[in-house]
Formats: structure tokens, C-alpha cells, sequence
């Protein structure tokens, strides 16, 4: 066997449904040898979307997503899927070809030291100089993606490494072929009764739950925990839910454009589960926050749990272990709940998202709609089994204030906390494939949509259907709101008119154009129906919700 006949065996050993791919210099080998092993391809007409496509997965279904480019400018272009790995925490390989090895650091063809530049963005990132350390690389590649936080991990493979014949007889093994996320730790029992005693003294609590309750599946723990207690819960914005259906006791998202109730400035305890200390925390740094904030920290990661801050109480633990510790040593000690506290909260949040929440007017003749006639169409197609998407930008931001202000489900999915517009669509592709029986719908903008428009041409020729609502504003909605709030001038952020319809037929998908709110709904449930992708286009004013 060659070096990628071992590669393609590793992989798949793993359970890698797929790689995303662009072809190009010294992926052939490893191309063809995936064919013959019938790994599935889905090949990309850009490297960010195969990358995208990779972080989605990973995102998604916490098992390590594979992407596979070629040299030079091809692996700088997979750094954008690559970053928002390393942003969110995802478990991604990227693997690079290159020229022969004897060519590597001489002038030869693309010659760049890919390795140096993936280093600040990946937990590993390793040249694999001979093919019979393949399944080695492979192994430490996995367990470095899954462990701790999770992160983007890459390999340069060279052309001649790839194509080298290989003795399986002299192959070290077995390895572990684990290949998701599996992180499950107790928390240290004295630290978890005095968390326990914290949340129970504090007058105002709040618990931040992030990405890393989201990887540890602690959602259901995490919901049990707060019924009992009655602390309220919020999510950083870009951030993965975990609330899959309504819950009393979830307040929506902080660290948005648009503001969020006052929570973070009168609470007394900050619980940080799984989150990051960063701007939508407002840094943990008074006077943001209230003076003498105490802080608790739940992290897999040892390195997290002192980010940013040096918490009162670091657990290092999972999150759904620890949740359930916290509900046992809360049952045992008899704590009181925080039904007043919880009372006061969810009435700061009502009147906060009653702008988003509110039913939309009725539009007079030729009046355009909305980003709010967007998402309240939305809500009335999106069910439990709707894989539903965020891209970045404008309409993002609608959407979180207007569909998660009482819920936030697991398989709902964000561009990430890199706020990246153009994601969507390489995003549907990447949850298309994750869930190819469940209903896949992507809300994006205008102006997002224009960097992977052309990817709708990748999904309709292999067969990955999906739906998408772009709301058309012919500006980045986001930037004119700010624009307008300093002066009447707006600079460098509006578009011409677009027949986005026609577009996605240009690319073999289906388009649709819709004018009225009553007519978003049924175009959707249609769009569901096909075998197709499909976008409906509608056009909105230049409204954000900053305004």
C-alpha cells in the first residue's frame, strides 16, 4: 500500500464519513486513493468551503471534522474554516499537500512553510516526513482535536510521502481510533459543595453557558440543575445552545450588537460553564460589572479555567458531570431556590426582547419587509428536527433576538464567535452531510451569501440539498445602522440590486422570489420538499436592529 492508501485506512478506522476537498499540486495521490476506498469527497470550488465545511461538521456532531487542500495560497485560504475551529473549540484535521520533500525549503513549486503559519491557530500542526508514521500523526492529531478544549489540529503531507509505498507489516498499531469528543471528568468534590454554597448565597447568580457545555453534552444536566435552583441561564452570542426546548429559566443571549438585559450589571456571581472570559462577558472588568462580582469557573481544560481571570472557584471537570454533582450536593444540603431573583430577571428580559418578540405590523401597499418579517415567518417552519443555520451579519443578529430569547437548541448553529459572514452556505453543505435525513435550513444576507454563492453549484451536482432564506438589504446592514447612528452619511456599505433567484438557477439550484411575509412560509415548506437546493430571496429594507 502507498502512504494515502494508509491515510484513507486511518481515517476511515475513525469513522470519517467524508473529506471535503479541493484538488490541487500533491493531493492526487491521496484523491485517488480515497476513491478506491470509496471515501466520500465532496469537492469545494473554494478552499474556505471545504474548511467551512469541516468546521460544521465538527460543530455539529462533536466528532473531528477532515478537510484536504492543496499547496501555497490553496492552505492559506483553508485557514478561514481552520480559524473558526479555533475559535469555537472544534475538533478539525486539515490536511495539505505539497511538493516532493526534496523540493521543501529550495524554491520548488508553491514552496511555503505551511506548518509555521497553521502553528497559531492549531493545537498541532506537524510536516509528516515518512509514510509509515502516518497512523502515529493520525492518532496524535485525534487525540489533540478531542482533548481539553477542543481545536483545529493540522498535517503537510508531501506528494512523494503520500505516494511512497508502504510494508503494513512494519505499521505500528493498534491505535486509539477514537474520533469525537469524550471528555468526562467529576469535578472535585470539596469545590463543587462550595460552588453549591456560592450559588445558594449569592443574591442575583447567573450562569454563562458556553461552547464547552455544548462538546461535554451537558444540556440536560445543566437544564435539571437550574429548574431546581432557579439561577437564570444566558448564552454568549455565537456560541453553541444547549436548551432545546422553552425554558423558564433561559434569557437569551449576551454580548450581542443589540444589547441585552442588564443582568451582567447587577449580578453578584457569574458562573462561567464551558465559556470564554472575552468581550461579550464585558471581560470579567469593573465598572462594567457590578463591584465585588464573584466568579465561578467550570472547564474541561485546566488552561481554561484561569483565561482572562482568575476565578473564586475553578472546577475542572465536564459539564455534564458536574451539573449533575451540583444538583445532587444542592438536593442534599436542602438549598433554597432563586425564585424572586429569577422573577425580576425574566422580567428585565420580557421588556428587552418585546422590540424582537412582538408580533410584526401588517405592511401597507409596496412597504418593504423587515429582518422582524423574516424570523417571525421562521418561527412557524423551524421544528426539533430543523437543522437551522446563522450566518454572520445583520440577519444574524435579528435572529438571536428574535428566536432565542426563550430557547436555544443544540441543533441550532451559528456562524461561531469569529462572527465570519459567508460561512452559510459551505455551513449547509457541512450540516446537509451531518444530517442527511433531517431538514436543513440557513438563514443568511446579502452580503454573506456573495462569498460562497458559488458553492450552490458544488451542493446541486452532489446531491446535498438544503434550504436558504436570504434577506436582501443591498447593504451590510450592520455597518449602515452604525453609520447612521454617528451621521447621515453612509460610506462604502450598501450594494446594487442582485436577482438572487436567477443566480442560484445559474448554479443548476432552485430560486424564489418572495414580496409578501404570507409568502415566506410557504416557500420554505416547498423548498423542503425538493430534491434541490434551494434559495428564496427576499428583499428587505435597510433596517437593523441597532437602529
Amino acid at each position: 500500500m502507498t502512504g494515502a492508501d494508509l491515510l484513507v485506512k486511518e481515517l476511515q478506522a475513525r469513522g470519517v464519513p467524508f473529506v471535503s476537498v479541493l484538488c490541487g499540486n500533491g493531493l492526487s495521490p491521496f484523491l485517488r486513493a480515497a476513491k478506491q476506498a470509496e471515501l466520500r469527497l465532496v469537492d469545494t470550488r473554494n478552499e474556505q468551503a471545504a474548511s467551512y465545511i469541516a468546521d460544521t461538521y465538527a460543530r455539529l456532531t462533536r466528532r473531528v471534522g477532515v478537510c484536504a487542500v492543496s499547496s501555497g495560497i490553496a492552505h492559506v485560504n483553508a485557514f478561514a474554516g481552520l480559524l473558526n475551529a479555533h475559535y469555537d473549540g472544534a475538533p478539525v484535521l486539515l490536511i495539505t499537500g505539497a511538493s516532493s520533500s526534496a523540493t521543501l525549503g529550495r524554491g520548488g513549486f508553491q514552496d511555503l512553510d505551511q506548518v509555521a503559519l497553521a502553528h497559531p491557530l492549531c493545537k498541532r500542526a506537524e510536516l509528516v516526513s515518512d509514510p509509515a508514521r502516518i497512523p502515529q500523526e493520525i492518532h496524535e492529531s485525534f487525540a489533540t482535536a478531542t482533548s481539553g478544549r477542543p481545536g483545529p489540529v493540522h498535517l503537510t503531507i508531501p506528494a512523494d510521502v503520500l505516494s511512497a509505498k508502504v510494508d503494513e507489516a512494519q505499521i505500528k498499531s493498534p491505535f486509539s481510533t477514537l474520533g469525537e469528543v469524550k471528555n468526562i471528568a467529576a469535578g472535585d468534590v470539596a469545590l463543587v459543595c462550595d460552588a453549591a454554597k456560592m450559588l445558594s448565597s449569592a443574591s442575583r447568580p447567573i450562569i454563562v453557558a458556553g461552547n464547552g457545555v455544548f462538546y461535554s453534552q451537558g444540556g440536560d444536566a445543566l437544564q435539571e440543575f437550574v429548574k431546581l435552583s432557579r439561577i437564570p441561564v444566558v448564552t454568549p452570542i455565537w456560541d453553541r445552545g444547549v436548551v432545546n426546548h422553552s425554558c423558564k429559566e433561559f434569557l437569551g443571549v449576551i454580548g450581542a450588537a443589540s444589547g441585552e438585559p442588564r443582568l451582567l450589571t447587577e449580578t453578584d456571581l457569574i458562573f462561567l460553564a464551558g465559556a470564554r472570559v472575552d468581550y461579550r462577558v464585558r471581560y470579567l472588568d469593573p465598572p462594567s460589572l457590578s463591584k465585588g462580582v464573584r466568579v465561578i469557573r467550570l472547564d474541561s481544560d485546566p488552561e481554561e479555567l484561569h483565561q482572562g481571570s482568575e476565578p473564586d472557584i475553578p472546577i475542572l471537570g465536564d459539564a455534564r458531570t458536574v451539573f449533575k454533582q451540583l444538583t445532587e450536593e444542592w438536593q442534599s444540603k436542602g438549598y433554597s431556590n432563586h425564585d424572586s431573583w429569577l422573577d425580576t430577571a425574566r422580567d428585565w428580559h420580557a421588556r428587552f426582547y418585546s422590540r424582537w418578540t412582538d408580533t410584526p405590523v401588517s405592511l401597507s401597499a409596496g412597504e418593504p419587509m423587515t429582518g422582524k418579517h423574516v424570523v417571525n415567518a421562521l418561527k412557524k417552519v423551524i421544528t426539533n428536527e430543523t437543522i437551522f443555520l446563522i450566518d454572520g451579519g445583520n440577519i444574524g443578529q435579528w435572529a438571536h433576538m428574535a428566536l432565542c430569547s426563550d430557547k436555544y437548541p443544540a441543533h441550532w448553529l451559528t456562524c461561531g464567535a469569529s462572527g465570519v459572514v459567508g460561512w452559510g452556505l459551505p455551513g449547509a453543505i457541512g450540516a446537509r452531510l451531518a444530517f442527511p435525513d433531517k431538514p436543513v435550513l440557513l438563514l443568511s444576507g446579502d452580503g454573506a451569501i456573495g462569498f460562497g454563492i458559488p458553492e450552490l453549484e458544488s451542493a446541486t451536482r452532489q446531491n446535498l440539498p438544503f434550504v436558504t432564506v436570504l434577506a436582501d438589504d443591498e447593504a451590510w446592514g450592520i455597518i449602515v445602522s452604525e453609520q447612521r447612528q454617528s451621521s447621515d452619511t453612509i460610506v462604502a456599505s450598501t450594494f446594487g440590486a442582485v436577482e438572487f433567484a436567477s443566480v442560484a438557477e445559474g448554479f443548476g439550484a432552485l430560486g424564489v422570489r418572495v414580496e409578501k411575509p404570507e409568502e415566506i412560509v410557504p416557500a420554505i415548506l416547498e423548498a423542503f420538499e425538493s430534491d434541490k437546493p434551494t434559495l428564496i430571496h427576499v428583499p428587505v429594507a435597510v433596517q437593523g436592529p441597532a437602529d
